[in-house]
């Protein structure tokens, strides 16, 4: 995406603060296993979700500016991801249709909670036991949320409520 050279460094600004304030990691830890157990044990799984990031805003993708020394060392390595998916535009309803598994019109998220005013203060996911967090939780894993959620910010709402054991972070949206 071109970006005037006006707004580079203003968008590069934001982009390390949304990398910090918007990280949601899904941090789980596998279940120990007997000494009897034969099986190997479950994979660590490390979900990043961020905000406003574009293909070439990451260092090992180009950006001189940013420093992502982290995700470099993992693409160095031999992970490159180059495709890129998300079921919307924004945060909301993206992180929505991620922690359920469904699109965000079928619960009720269809874009930011806090776009819609003071009536927004009321809303968030409804937690239905069927999350991704609580499915890890129920197989044994350990999990937990830092960054923000920005999915509802009654304790109804909350990361605890859908199955992270712990959280740390902004519960509203548009930090920067």
């Amino acid at each position: 995406m071109h970006r005037g050279a006006g707004t580079l460094a203003p968008m590069r600004a934001l982009l390390r603060s949304a990398i910090v304030a918007s990280l949601a990691v899904l941090l789980a830890a596998p279940p120990q296993l007997g000494a009897q157990a034969t099986r190997p044990s479950p994979p660590n799984i490390v979900l990043i979700i961020t905000d406003d990031v574009g293909y070439g805003d990451i260092g090992s993708y180009g950006a001189p500016d940013v420093r992502t020394p982290h995700i470099d060392r993992i693409a160095r390595e031999g992970v490159r991801l180059t495709d890129f998916y998300a079921n919307g535009a924004t945060c909301s309803p993206t992180r929505a249709g991620l922690i359920t598994g469904r699109y965000q019109q079928r619960v009720g998220l269809e874009a930011p909670l806090g776009s819609g005013g003071p009536a927004d203060a009321d809303r968030g996911l409804a937690p239905t036991g069927a999350s991704l967090p609580q499915l890890l939780r129920n197989n044994g894993y350990a999990t937990a949320l830092v960054g923000k959620w920005h999915l509802g910010w009654k304790p109804e709402f909350s990361p605890m409520a859908h199955g992270f054991e712990s959280f740390f972070g902004f519960k509203s949206g548009y930090v920067d």
